[in-house]
This record gives C-alpha cells, structure tokens and sequence, in this order.
C-alpha cells in the first residue's frame, strides 16, 4: 500500500512537471486574447510630450512610431520595485534578441535627475536600452494622468505598471507591475511588432 501512495505521488510529480515544461510562447496569452497582459481600451492614444532624457536630449513619443514602445514608471532613488521593473524590461528585451524603445517615466521630480538616472541605469545595466524621461512635477503630470499612474510621495509609493504602446502610438497592453514577467513582455511585443 505505501508503495502504491508513493508511486502515484511520483507519477503527479511527473506530470506537473511536464505540464509546467511543455509550454511555449502561445500558453503565455490569457484566456480569450492573444496577448499575455491585459487589453487597453480601444483608441487610447499615448501621451505626446517632448521632454528630456537622463542625457540631456529631447525626447517625444512621437519619434518612436512605427514600433511598439515599453512604457513604465520609476524612480531613481527606489531599492526595491523599481530595479525588479528594469530587470523586467532588461530580461524581455533579452527575450526578444533585439531592443526596442523602452521609456522609464520619472515619479519622483525633483529627485529624479539627468544624473541620479544616469547611476540608476548603469547600476541595473540598461544604459543605452532604457531611456528616463525627466521633467518637472508640472511637466510630467500630464503624463502621470493619462496613463493613469499615482506618481511617488512622502506618504504614497507610485504605482508599479507597465504599458505597451503599438506602432500608431495607442497604448494598447497592460500589466500591473507583479504580472509583468520577461516572457509575458516580450510575447506581447512578437505580436505588435508583427502587426
């Protein structure tokens, strides 16, 4: 009797692990869509804004259509979520076995600076692939609303997200910042770069 318990517990084992090793990009979609984070509204522009980068030069989300964009929110003096976010974007990048534009959005002005940016991406080894977009409070509240991000405070940590944007500019994937895995991301930017 004990030998059978133990043998049926071993053939469990064995499938489990055979069912979590037999997947492939395609399982990464949920249930009903193709995509493996969540579906934006329909029509939801992203934000235009010309601002700055940890390097001093103007950036605008207009320069990047035509190609999906990784948009998240960080800040530069943060040890704990936003590291995991940029190893995020790091690992799907990796994924994807070429870069695309991926934007941090600065939530903590006026700490974020072009410098404390530049140190925060060398320290998480995305310099050159992961680009801040720096500005004042006033500037970047524009871009906190419409992508709908609580940004950093004395008494509120900002919001952990990501948002991919297609090539015309529509935010059209999401995740929260726990959903979002190497994988997941890199899924989701196979099928806008395809469209």
């Amino acid at each position: 009797m004990l030998i059978a318990l133990f043998l049926v517990a071993v053939f469990a084992l064995g499938a489990v692990l055979l069912a979590a090793r037999s997947g492939d990009d395609d399982d990464v979609a949920t249930a009903g869509t193709r995509f493996a984070g969540s579906i934006m509204p329909k029509g939801l522009r992203a934000p235009d804004f010309e601002l700055r980068n940890q390097n001093g030069d103007e950036i605008s989300m207009r320069e990047f259509r035509g190609e999906p964009v990784i948009v998240t929110f960080l800040y530069t003096h943060c040890d704990d979520t936003c590291p995991a976010q940029a190893q995020t974007i790091r690992g799907a990048l990796d994924e994807l076995g070429e870069d695309l534009p991926a934007l941090a959005v600065a939530v903590d002005p006026p700490r974020d600076t072009a410098e404390s940016a530049r140190a925060f991406l060398a320290e998480q080894r995305v310099t050159g692939r992961l680009d801040f977009v720096l500005g004042s409070r006033t500037q970047l509240r524009p871009l906190w609303r419409d992508y709908y991000i609580a940004p950093q405070t004395v008494t509120q940590e900002h919001q952990a997200r990501f948002t991919l944007v297609d090539k015309r500019g529509f935010q059209r994937v999401g995740y929260p910042g726990f959903e979002a895995t190497p994988e997941r991301l890199a899924h989701d930017l196979r099928i806008l770069r395809a469209e």
